[in-house]
């Protein structure tokens, strides 16, 4: 596949690692918003798939000119999920496609699916107060991470008691804290605890790389080739 990676950071270049390494892929287009001038469609027209890793502030304007450009977009930027619902209409309506998660990583996806069980085990266990914890590094821009919202979401879903997240500790009984850390060289780390009087539960999972993101977001670009539509991870895992 002729592959156009959208954001040419720290994500852009370990993907690109990871498509030096598969013969039967090569990158035609290494676009940094910041000197390389706006998108437009020309730049995209020769991609059989994008791969956007930008930021919040440009992922709309990214998704969009894939859309008229007819390529088919793989998204991993997080911090713009409020416009999914209407840029879901609009590549259902464009026959378009978009492949989207707050995390490309195959351990972060099966983790996602570990803490929805846990919580719906403790749905039953009023004893025990839920809270997330997440770190990354300092560069991240938007906080909580889109990896701490979906683990919340999971939680939301499942447990009764709870009603909705705040990045802060909680000041009720219905909130669920997600507390946010910004450290230097932290990929990204996530802890979901459960503590009563008595004993604690914890599950977490802990990045040692970006490669693991990377080779997750080349995966949903081989999959979702050849698609159209509105993708996650849950689609390409069958989770």
């Amino acid at each position: 596949m002729k592959i156009a990676l959208l954001g040419y950071g720290k994500m852009g270049k370990a993907i690109e690692s990871v498509i030096d390494g598969i013969p039967q892929h090569e990158v035609i287009l290494k676009y940094d918003g910041e000197s390389d001038g706006p998108l437009t469609t020309s730049m995209l027209k020769e991609a059989d798939v994008a791969i956007e890793f930008s930021t919040p502030a440009t992922a709309i304007f990214n998704i969009n000119k894939c859309f008229e450009a007819g390529v088919p977009v793989v998204v991993g930027t997080t911090g713009w999920y409020k416009h999914l619902p209407e840029l879901t209409i609009q590549c259902e309506e464009t026959n378009s496609t978009l492949f989207w998660a707050s995390n490309f990583s195959i351990g972060v996806n099966i983790f996602f699916a570990v803490n929805k069980y846990l919580a719906k085990v403790m749905n039953e266990q009023e004893q025990y107060e839920v809270t997330l914890e997440e770190i990354h590094h300092t560069e991240k821009l938007d906080s909580p991470s889109g990896t701490a919202i979906t683990l919340a979401t999971g939680v939301l879903e499942e447990l009764d008691r709870k009603h909705v997240w705040v990045n802060q500790p909680a000041e009720g009984e219905e909130q669920l804290s997600i507390i946010s850390k910004r450290e230097a060289g932290v990929p990204g780390t996530h802890l979901v605890t459960y503590q009563s009087g008595i004993d604690t539960i914890e599950i977490s999972h802990v990045a040692h790389s970006r490669l693991g993101f990377a080779q997750g977001a080349v995966k949903a670009a081989e999959w979702v080739h050849g698609k159209q539509g509105v993708y996650t991870m849950s689609d390409m895992l069958q989770f």
